[in-house]
């Protein structure tokens, strides 16, 4: 399937979009405006999505892409990009470092690598399905990423994105469940509460709502680490429009939890 060009560029455009983003973080003259769905975007949102379209375009002009901010576009190699240039706009925005920039590539509709750049902090981790799934730190080598032993969440880490999605969706029993369950339950989420599961930090996270661009990495990433990626209903894909990434060992007391709602 040549994913070895396609995962290096992948590295690599990650990289370079995450520190454009960087030129913007913590400045008081970055002006915030809203899309049609009332959430943010900023000059840096789209930069970094044309930076990555153009590199993906130059390097593969026949795959297709798909991203947050700007139109999808076709393709005919039976692969497609998909791209968030700033994963946790509001994190952004308020000046929190725990944001990321995503990219993965779908083959047949099945993810098959993904990247999760998180520039503010200078790590990444990355995967091809198959290849296994790589942290690394600052200018360091890559070191296997692994998720943890963590046999059971009363002794691990649930993360999610903002309770205030679950309130949104009606969902609020299925979030009281989850942190009444686990040792501990913090909001360090998007793509960071991932990187977190996939790095051995964290046994849960979940999404109640996910587009296919913040899914996809999720998917490889986790696989690679051991751990698992799918829906609510168990299902490993990143289209099921919800999410939830654990270490493989408590999936199913997850399942459980969820089968509930």
């Amino acid at each position: 399937m040549m994913c070895d060009a396609r995962l290096e560029l992948a590295i690599d455009a990650a990289r370079e979009a995450g520190l454009l983003t960087l030129e913007y973080f913590r400045r008081d003259d970055v002006e915030v405006q809203r899309k049609r769905d009332d959430s943010p975007v900023t000059i840096a949102d789209r930069r970094a999505e044309e930076y990555l379209r153009r590199r993906i375009a130059e390097a593969f002009p026949q795959d297709a892409i798909r991203g947050e901010e700007g139109d999808d576009r076709p393709g005919e190699s039976g692969f497609r990009w998909l791209v968030d240039p700033i994963d946790g706009t509001k994190s952004f925005i308020h000046g929190v470092p725990l944001y990321a920039t995503l990219v993965a590539v779908e083959h047949e509709g099945e993810s098959v690598l993904g990247v999760i750049e998180v520039p503010a902090l200078g790590e990444r981790v990355y995967a091809a399905t198959g290849r296994g799934a790589w942290h690394v730190v600052g200018e360091a080598s890559p070191q296997p990423a692994k998720v943890s032993a963590c046999p059971r969440l009363a002794e691990g880490l649930f993360l999610t994105s903002s309770v205030a999605t679950f309130d949104r969706l009606g969902l609020r029993g299925v979030y009281d469940r989850l942190q009444a369950s686990a040792r501990l339950a913090r909001t360090w989420g998007d793509g960071y509460g991932y990187f977190l599961v996939a790095t051995g930090r964290a046994a849960l996270m979940v999404d109640p709502a996910m587009e296919v661009w913040d899914a996809g990495p999720m998917l490889p990433i986790l696989q690679e680490a051991g751990g698992t990626f799918t829906d609510w209903q168990g299902r490993a894909t990143i289209h099921g429009g919800r999410g939830v990434g654990t270490n493989g060992m408590v999936f199913e007391e997850v399942m459980e939890l969820l089968g509930s709602r």
